[in-house]
């Protein structure tokens, strides 16, 4: 039994329609017809007589309605109080970020959460490789971090946010060399990492170490988000997120070799023992609500 399957049974209760039903509560007719017959199912009693092309309750609905408004009301209280809680508080929350573009890890977004929901609280963010971010989550210095990984992080609290893949992406001058061979010339090519403790250098290390082999790493950078400017450069190869990739290929900034993809998950880690925090779980809601 769901809050949406009790609102859309009170909804049709008070309208005795079901498309005007799903027009109040802003979903399609086939949602709320969905919902209702989930409610039935989970109760075991019939909620309403279908006959005659308009929805009336049944005996078992019409003494089960007063109830399904209270969960309602109740639900709203609820929430009323959580909501002047959050605004309560006050403080700051240090978020960590990794190397990689706002829009992808929708910080705006989440900025405009936070202000609405924690009017009071300061949100500071940290940019920095993954390994950094992960052992500053680890030893409290920030509330929770946004990290990239094939696996999850160890030892810490974590919310899985998306999948993530990433090409091998190389400039086109290179693309004759290429044909020549496989994964031996590949890792022979200049390439550009990320630095030691980075999600991107990781990735791209157990991505050659499964063929026995290690890239022919020319430069590093800090910035993980910016690898795509060396690559358009023709300087070097480098692994990108593939909604930078593919665009780029049928722009003709660079030619993604087809044999290799890294797959991964965007994470928000936060400690365990801050897991009672309010601007920990406050920041977590956030984040959540952000990415539902």
């Amino acid at each position: 039994m769901e809050l949406h399957q009790i609102r859309a049974f009170v909804a049709v209760a008070r309208v005795g329609n079901v498309t005007r039903a799903a027009d109040a509560l802003c979903v399609t007719q086939p949602a709320v017809t969905a919902q209702i017959k989930g409610l039935e199912s989970s109760l075991g009693v019939a909620l309403f007589d279908r006959t005659g092309g308009r929805m009336t309750l049944t005996r078992a609905g019409d003494r089960l309605l007063p109830q399904a408004e209270a969960l309602l009301s109740a639900a709203s209280e609820l929430k009323g109080a959580a909501r002047n809680m959050q605004g309560e508080l006050s403080g700051r929350i240090d978020l960590g970020l990794p190397g990689e573009s706002p829009e992808f890890l929708r910080t705006g977004s989440l900025s405009v959460a936070v202000q609405r929901s924690l009017p009071l609280v300061e949100l500071h963010t940290r940019t920095h490789a993954v390994g950094h971010l992960l052992d500053q989550v680890r030893g409290g210095g920030l509330a929770g971090a946004f990290t990239i990984g094939v696996h999850p992080p160890r030892d810490l609290q974590w919310i899985a946010l998306r999948s993530v893949c990433y090409r091998i992406a190389f400039p086109p001058r290179m693309a004759a060399e290429m044909q020549r061979g496989g994964w031996r010339v590949l890792a022979g090519l200049p390439w550009v990492d990320g630095t030691a403790e980075s999600h991107v250098h990781q990735m791209l290390r157990g991505l050659f170490e499964q063929q026995g082999l290690a890239p022919n790493v020319v430069m590093r950078s800090d910035d993980t988000s910016s690898l795509e400017t060396f690559v358009r450069a023709g300087s070097a190869c480098a692994l990108l997120r593939e909604e930078v990739a593919v665009p780029g290929v049928e722009r003709g900034d660079w030619v993604v070799w087809g044999h290799a993809r890294v797959d991964a998950q965007l994470y928000f880690s936060s400690a365990a023992e801050r897991a009672s925090d309010p601007l920990v779980v406050a920041l977590a809601s956030a984040v959540q609500s952000v990415w539902a």
